[in-house]
């Protein structure tokens, strides 16, 4: 092996930002413990209200977000593995890619992977996904989520973030007149 392929070893100083890998694992598990605490108690159980605005309830969803396509005749379920299963290979070489000092964008795309893997292994394991936050506001209901969905919109914001930040860093260096490719 050359001196090379070994810099590119995963979680290793050298490995980009693949040493945030760990906060994926972190999300699945704490989204999988979750899930299996509603199933076991409230799976039995209209709901259980937390606070006037938030409940907690056990939904299937085997749509996706907003449950989209959940009345399909089940071919949704392998598509939504499979497209989530692509997107987090894409991810976890994306964040490979990237360098280390790039904390919010490795963050971003940590929680991001963590949240798809979260929701794919409910798909694999029991063919949907199970949401169970539930906010509300009189006449007003937000679809059911979970620690993943959260993840992963917590995630999606840290990319616009990390977006808007370099976007501000490459603007700054071309008004002071230097030229740089890719923001670096």
């Amino acid at each position: 092996m050359s001196n090379n392929t070994l810099s590119k070893v995963w979680f290793t100083p050298t490995g980009g930002a693949s040493n945030w890998l760990w906060l994926s694992f972190f999300v699945v598990v704490l989204d999988q413990a979750t899930k299996a605490l509603v199933v076991g108690a409230v799976k039995l159980q209209n709901a259980i209200e937390l606070l006037p605005i938030l409940d907690i309830v056990y939904l299937e969803n085997t749509g996706a977000a907003f449950s989209i396509l959940a009345q399909a005749s089940g071919w949704q379920r392998w598509f939504f593995i499979l497209l989530a299963l692509a997107v987090s290979v894409a991810l976890m070489i994306w964040l490979r890619r990237i360098r280390a000092d790039q904390t919010i964008l490795a963050v971003g795309l940590a929680l991001v992977l963590g949240g798809a893997l979260g929701n794919v292994f409910d798909r694999v394991i029991h063919g949907f996904v199970v949401d169970f936050i539930y906010f509300h506001w009189r006449s007003w209901y937000f679809p059911a989520f979970n620690i993943a969905d959260t993840a992963i919109s917590i995630g999606a914001g840290c990319l616009l973030l990390d977006a808007f930040r370099e976007g501000g860093h490459e603007k700054r260096t071309a008004d002071s007149g230097q030229r740089t490719v890719g923001g670096k």
